[in-house]
């Protein structure tokens, strides 16, 4: 099994699309006012907003995005006018995150593992 595809919800799809275009992904279906989907510039991975007519409580949906140039890529979004609620900081668990987002809530964090991703110290042995 491979996870290839997160659809998060939105109150307003084309808001949306502008939101995730700026942070890089690539739209390759738009299906308004319904649905968008993006591709990643990097891997396989595909992501897609979707029409609700109300948000989920609490926290909601949580995504993250991997990027090598997580400090670049920050500091080029800050140029465009983005708002971060955290700066690119080195977190206990071996990762450097930025956490922002997007227009419906949904958390968006920026952070780069590499091999610490799926190889943390304390990975649980087969």
């Amino acid at each position: 099994m491979n996870l290839n595809q997160v659809t998060v919800p939105s109150l307003n799809v084309e808001v949306s699309i502008s939101f995730y275009e700026k942070l890089g992904l690539r739209l390759i279906v738009k299906a308004l006012p319904h649905y968008a989907r993006f591709e990643c510039v990097e891997g396989d991975g595909t992501f897609s907003v979707h029409l609700t007519e109300e948000l989920p409580k609490g926290d909601g949906v949580y995504v993250y995005f991997e990027t090598s140039k997580l400090d670049q890529e920050v500091e080029r979004l800050q140029k465009e006018g983005v708002h971060f609620d955290l700066l690119p900081t080195d977190q206990t668990w071996l990762w450097r995150e930025a956490r922002l987002k997007d227009p419906d809530g949904n958390q968006v964090i920026l952070y780069f593992a590499g091999d610490n991703r799926k190889n943390p110290p304390w990975r649980i042995e087969e």
